[in-house]
């Protein structure tokens, strides 16, 4: 069974997301001018947030997410990409709430001979932006790297998933 996509936007704290779905999961969420934007295809037609169950609900988990009342999303997801993307993104789902790692440790993961570079182009082209994880990815000297949104909203989420007792000991 076939069903089309559709999107609605939805303003969040970190801007306006647009969020698009087949009918049964959420097939794509973008931040409003972040790099690898979808395409119209990807969003396809436009509705409005409550017509979708799958909409409202990814709203609804984003909300409490960025409100640090969820750790982990329960929304269906679908996102469309190469086998390769696809497993990289599986690999970021991987990664708990409130932790990092590196792309060479998500090329381990994906296949024994995957570069980093090419694991860290499927990263930048994450269609499910926060959904599937993908800033908790850094460069392997820990220093935050590009992300599609801007390095400010990538930390900005990283902040928000520090334990809170890292930043009770924290001096700075």
């Amino acid at each position: 069974m076939t069903h089309d996509t559709l999107h609605a936007t939805h303003e969040c704290p970190l801007g306006t997301v647009y969020l698009a779905t087949d009918g049964t999961s959420l097939t794509g969420a973008w931040l409003e001018g972040q790099s690898h934007f979808a395409s119209a295809e990807e969003l396809g037609e436009t509705t409005e947030l409550d017509s979708q169950p799958i909409l409202s609900e990814a709203a609804r988990e984003l909300d409490d997410y960025l409100a640090g009342n969820r750790t982990s999303f329960t929304v269906p997801l679908k996102p469309a990409g190469s086998d390769f993307q696809l497993a990289v993104w599986q690999a970021l789902e991987d990664i708990p709430y409130g932790y990092t790692t590196t792309y060479g440790e998500i090329s381990k993961i994906v296949g024994p001979h995957a570069p980093a570079q090419a694991v860290g182009q499927a990263v930048g082209r994450n269609r499910c932006i926060i959904f599937i994880p993908c800033h908790r990815v850094v460069g392997a000297d820990g220093k935050l790297t590009g992300y599609a949104a801007g390095v400010e909203t990538k930390q900005f989420l990283l902040d928000l998933e520090e334990p809170t007792s890292e930043k009770e000991t924290r001096l700075f």
